[in-house]
């Protein structure tokens, strides 16, 4: 079977080095196992490869010693660990084992970022890589599509989003039951673990509330209210679904005027196609009436992929006013501001006389379905 080549690998690729840990982020299913391996194979080096699912790596790994690390990985001198966020105390191993064992590479890969980020960040301080792995990119397409066949897969990836086991099931069927199984056993797998919980309904339910509000301001009470939990509950939810990422949270942009809203954050999901198999649409974008919903999250989503793959540093936001005038995409970067407003279709959208009076030096673009590809790529 053949996989597409990952923007992100070269990055990667140039991070390995002697005593450093390189990290590997992504949802489950992005493909982080199949691009490790890809990089293991151009790299051509002997590697030790532990599954952090598995118990006996647990066990193996318990005796947090100079010596047991040293027998458990001989004269290999690259790691690989998968799912890493499994192990107990990872960080403090890794530590050890970068800090004590000379010339050793290690790289990491996980699906949340729970116990990675909290006991891995500090103990590597000045040690570690990070990288974020998305489901496909728009540009990672341009392999396998041409500008004729661009504008319909693009109709596809609206409703079915960008896993790349998609790309492997060309009947429609096939691919709402693949996104049906990863909802129902992969993609909470992660959270319904964590701080065991166990209402799962209530999870689920939270998702759909958030699908349906794609564009607007998300009050934390007012669901909380929805679905009979507190506010707090709620809150913890929605930093849970962005550690497993599934979810990302985009806050208010305000500077100088008083009417601009920045109390309440907007919600958008990593995925289209998780997102219409939580709400249970699959239905063509001509027959639905969300196709503004389905375009500005996904140009979102491709545009966090874009940021995240080329290390460009942007502070992201939205920006209304109580009197409705509003942005859906702000990038505060480089000193400047850059407004940025999604249309499916092109259409004569001008910037907000409120916007422009208040930052004239700032600048401002609809991002349709005919200039959208310069944007993310």
């Amino acid at each position: 079977m053949n996989y597409l080549k990952r923007i992100i690998t070269e990055n990667i690729i140039k991070k390995l080095h002697p005593n450093k840990v390189v990290i590997v982020f992504g949802a489950r299913r992005v493909g982080k196992t199949v691009l490790v391996k890809e990089i293991l194979e151009r790299i051509n080096e002997p590697v030790i490869y532990l599954n952090g699912e598995d118990i006996n790596v647990h066990d193996k790994l318990a005796n947090r010693t100079v010596e047991n690390y040293k027998q458990l990985i001989g004269s290999y001198q690259f790691l690989y660990i998968d799912e890493a966020q499994k192990i107990p105390d990872i960080g403090l191993k890794l530590k050890l084992m970068v800090d004590e064992i000379k010339g050793l590479k290690i790289i990491i890969s996980g699906s949340s970022s729970f116990d990675i980020l909290k006991d891995a960040g500090e103990p590597l301080t000045g040690r570690k890589h990070t990288f974020n792995l998305y489901a496909l990119a728009e540009s990672e397409y341009n392999q396998i599509e041409n500008s004729i066949s661009k504008i319909d897969k693009l109709r596809e990836r609206l409703i079915y989003g960008n896993y790349p086991e998609l790309l492997h099931l060309p009947d429609h069927a096939d691919k709402i039951d693949y996104l049906n199984e990863m909802v129902s056993s992969y993609l909470l797998k992660d959270i319904l673990v964590y701080e065991n919980i166990k209402n799962s309904q209530k999870i689920f339910n939270l998702l759909r509330l958030i699908a349906f509000q794609i564009g607007g301001e998300v009050s934390l009470q007012e669901l909380g209210k929805q679905l009979g939990i507190s506010k707090n509950t709620v809150e913890k939810y929605l930093d849970l679904l962005s550690k497993v990422f599934i979810l990302h949270k985009v806050e208010g942009f305000s500077r100088n005027l008083r009417k601009e809203i920045t109390k309440n954050s907007r919600w958008y999901f990593l995925d289209n196609g998780i997102r219409n198999a939580i709400i249970a649409n699959f239905n063509p974008i001509e027959s639905r009436n969300d196709i503004g919903q389905l375009w500005e999250n996904y140009m979102i989503s491709e545009r966090i992929k874009y940021q995240e793959y080329n290390r460009i540093s942007s502070n992201n936001y939205f920006w209304r006013t109580y009197d409705q005038q509003e942005i859906d995409w702000v990038e505060e970067r480089n000193g400047s501001l850059y407004g940025y407003e999604f249309k499916w279709k092109e259409s004569n959208i001008k910037i907000p006389p409120q916007w422009k009076n208040a930052y004239p030096d700032s600048s401002f673009e609809v991002i349709n379905n005919t200039n959208f590809e310069k944007w993310i790529k």
